[in-house]
């Protein structure tokens, strides 16, 4: 049947069809004269839906045993992983090869050495994963170490946002360094949208990395973190807002973004911001604090106790003074 018109009238089968022939028509002389943005070439972009299986492969990889839908046993470990990493490095190859052919394409040049490229960067990529679970594991015993709520590393590894967030971000970090085009944003941006937690892949962390709870941590690309930090739900570590004339001057690996040394803690909410910006070791930032300049080690920074309001049974407000902070 065809679709009833606002006047009560239905279209036909053929005017349906005409319909869509005149919108396909429209789009494509918007493609022809360059309008908008469009991938209409006779060789692959990178694949998104790729990208995350390879994500979730990695994870596999990492951990083994833990997102296997197969038991693994001593017996099966060198044939599964195996079959996974050799499957993982060849995918990876297609997709980085496809990044750097279409960001050549885009400026307008030829990539005759893009599948070569995609073999050598995959496997530089796959050469790098037992030092990547080393480091996984420092952050998952951060996590056993610094949550109570923690029943141990089973739950942290299959439960946690943050550990999620946190290896994903090593692995994009891996092809961020190698200067791959767009699959480490791939990466950590579905991260995001899983997790709420914002790890730009140009960031460098150290190990026994916890982000506590997660939802709306944002670590930009320049940030820098020691070893042992913790940080806790909202916090920003960004950078200042720039003109539309700094933003190109800024643009890429200039430094923007605030260093965070050794055993920090952050708690949730807090705001720290720009390149200069230098967290000393063994300090402590107070929830809901906002920082443009540089803490000396060993220092705590913490808000004023806000003066809270009570509100009476006939609605009158009764001021209690600020609120005792315990020490």
């Amino acid at each position: 049947m065809g679709r009833k018109k606002k006047g009560g009238t239905m279209d036909g089968p053929g005017e349906a069809g005409a319909r869509v022939a005149r919108i396909v028509r429209k789009i494509r002389r918007d493609v022809a004269a360059g309008r908008g943005y469009h991938h209409v070439e006779p060789f692959p972009i990178p694949s998104r839906d790729d990208v995350i299986e390879l994500v979730h492969l990695a994870r596999r990889i990492l951990f083994p045993g833990y997102f296997s839908r197969a038991t693994m046993d001593r017996e099966t470990l060198g044939y599964t992983l195996g079959r996974d990493v050799s499957y993982f490095a060849e995918s990876l190859a297609r997709q980085v090869a496809a990044a750097h052919r279409h960001e050549r394409f885009r400026r307008g040049k030829a990539c005759g050495e893009c599948e070569a490229l995609g073999r050598e960067k995959a496997l530089a990529v796959v050469e790098r994963l037992p030092e990547v679970r080393r480091l996984l594991a420092t952050d998952v015993d951060a996590a056993v170490a610094g949550d109570p709520a923690s029943r141990g590393p089973d739950e942290v590894i299959f439960c946690y946002p943050g550990l999620f967030a946190i290896t994903v971000y090593r692995v994009a970090h891996l092809l961020y360094e190698l200067d791959v085009p767009v699959i480490p944003r791939i990466m950590t941006e579905y991260a995001h949208g899983e997790t709420g937690i914002d790890i730009h892949p140009g960031a460098r962390i150290g190990p026994s990395f916890f982000i506590d709870h997660g939802t709306g941590v944002v670590i930009g690309e320049t940030t820098e973190i020691g070893a042992r930090v913790r940080i806790y739900q909202g916090v920003t570590l960004g950078a200042l807002s720039l003109s539309p004339d700094a933003v190109e001057r800024y643009r890429g690996a200039v430094k923007r973004h605030p260093t965070i040394e050794d055993d920090v803690i952050v708690y949730a909410n807090a705001t720290i911001l720009g390149g200069r910006t230098v967290i000393g070791a063994r300090s402590v930032i107070g929830g809901n604090v906002w920082l443009t300049e540089s803490v000396p080690p060993d220092t705590k920074v913490l808000l004023e106790a806000p003066s809270l309001v009570y509100m009476g049974p006939g609605k009158e407000k009764v001021s209690r003074g600020p609120r005792r902070r315990r020490t």
